[in-house]
């Protein structure tokens, strides 16, 4: 009878975090260029910029609204190795693993913790960018750069570079 009782208290299990795996510049642009998306947003942010936080919820609603059209979210948090966990804990709000999106897309969210040299990854990544947080850069199908905000994103001027992205014939 315990047995029962405690079976049902325990609250059923949480959906599980996205991974969040240590990268280089090399692994961000493979996540890029990887097919499926018709449209890859790349986020540079960490857990103590607050105007990294204060985008957060646009952004993720942002995906949410147009994954299943083609768009891919690669994060990159820029914290240390020892802050995985809580990077993990604040993207676990953006969609968790689904089913097949648009384009064979599988609908993951790419989580990304920075490892090495600072300045190559700047570099890497885009040599107009200053490493300032946070750095959101969108990129088409081909994996081709076709806009970089230096500065916190707004949900319009994500819809604005995206969309026809988005809507453009394969």
């Amino acid at each position: 009878m315990l047995l029962a009782l405690t079976a049902r208290a325990t609250p059923a299990a949480a959906p599980a975090a996205p991974a969040v795996v240590a990268g280089d510049a090399a692994a961000v642009l493979a996540a890029v260029r990887a097919p499926g998306a018709r449209a890859v947003l790349v986020n540079v942010w960490a857990t103590w910029c607050d105007a990294c936080r204060d985008e957060l919820p646009a952004l993720e609603r942002f995906y949410r609204e147009n994954r299943a059209r083609g768009l891919r979210l690669v994060m990159v948090s820029v914290d240390d190795d020892e802050q995985r966990a809580e990077v993990a804990r604040v993207i676990a709000g953006f969609a968790p693993p689904a089913a097949a999106g648009a384009r064979g897309d599988d609908g993951t969210l790419r989580a990304f913790i920075k490892k090495g040299d600072d300045t190559a990854f700047i570099d890497a990544i885009d040599r107009r960018w200053t490493g300032a947080l946070p750095a959101t850069f969108l990129f088409d199908e081909r994996g081709v750069e076709r806009t970089f905000w230096p500065q916190p994103v707004t949900r319009d001027d994500l819809a604005s570079k995206i969309d026809p992205l988005l809507r453009r014939k394969p």
